[in-house]
C-alpha cells in the first residue's frame, strides 16, 4: 500500500512539474521570435554591430525560461529517485523562483513608478509585452495563478514523497534478495536434545520378545 501511494505521489509531482517546464518552453519560444524580430530590425545576423545586441529584457524572458526547464529536469530526476538531498535541492529552487516571481510581481502592483526600476528597453518588448498583458488581464491572470498553483503544489508534493522515503524494497528483483537492514548480533538456536539409545536395552527387549514367541509356540 505504502508503495503505491509513493508511486501515486511521484506520477503526480511528475505532472504538475511538467507544468512549469511547458511555461519554459513558452518563454524560450517567445525569446526566439524576439531576438529573429530584433535582428530584423538591425539587419541580417551575422552583419549586426556590435551595438544590436538582444536588450535585457529578451536575456532576461531567455534566461527565466531556461532556467523554468533546468527547474523541470530536477524535479523529473527527484520524482523518480525519491532522494532526500534532490528533493530538498528541487524545494529551494522551486521557492527562490517564488520569491523572484512574488517580489515582482508586488513591486509592479504597488509601485506606481515600477518601469523606473528597469533599464530602459530600446526594442520596445517590453511595452508590446505590458500592453498585451492589459489587454487579456483575465487570462494573464489565470495563467499566472496556475504557474503559482503548480510551483506551490511541486513543493508540498516534494515535502510528501521527502517524508515517505525511498522505496528501499524496489533496487531488488524480488523479495529472496531483500535483506533487512538490520540483523540481530546472535541468532538463538534452538538446541535440539540427543537421543541415545541403550545398546543393552533393545539386546534386553530382543531376548524377552523372543522367549515370549517361544511360550507361545508351545
Amino acid at each position: 500500500m505504502g508503495r503505491m501511494v509513493r508511486s501515486c505521489l511521484q506520477s503526480l509531482l511528475k505532472l504538475v512539474n511538467s507544468v512549469i517546464g511547458l511555461v519554459g518552453m513558452g518563454m524560450i519560444l517567445y525569446s526566439f521570435w524576439m531576438i529573429r524580430v530584433w535582428f530584423r530590425q538591425v539587419g541580417t545576423f551575422w552583419a549586426a554591430g556590435p551595438d544590436s545586441t538582444p536588450p535585457w529584457f529578451i536575456y532576461t524572458f531567455l534566461g527565466l525560461g531556461v532556467t523554468f526547464c533546468l527547474i523541470t529536469c530536477s524535479g523529473h530526476v527527484a520524482a523518480e529517485t525519491a532522494n532526500g538531498h534532490c528533493l530538498s535541492c528541487y524545494m529551494v529552487l522551486v521557492f527562490l523562483l517564488v520569491m523572484l516571481e512574488a517580489a515582482i510581481t508586488a513591486d509592479v502592483f504597488l509601485n506606481k513608478d515600477w518601469e523606473e526600476d528597469f533599464p530602459e528597453d530600446p526594442t520596445g518588448r517590453l511595452n508590446d509585452f505590458k500592453n498585451f498583458v492589459k489587454r487579456n488581464f483575465e487570462m494573464c491572470k489565470w495563467v499566472g495563478l496556475v504557474i503559482i498553483a503548480a510551483q506551490a503544489l511541486s513543493i508540498f508534493l516534494a515535502i510528501i514523497i521527502r517524508a515517505l522515503g525511498p522505496d528501499c524494497a524496489s533496487y531488488y528483483d524480488s523479495d529472496d534478495d531483500y535483506v533487512p537492514a538490520r540483523l540481530p548480533l546472535l541468532k538463538n538456536h534452538v538446541q535440539r536434545t540427543p537421543y541415545i539409545v541403550d545398546p543393552h536395552v533393545s539386546s534386553r527387549n530382543d531376548s524377552w520378545n523372543v522367549s515370549i514367541l517361544k511360550q507361545v509356540n508351545r
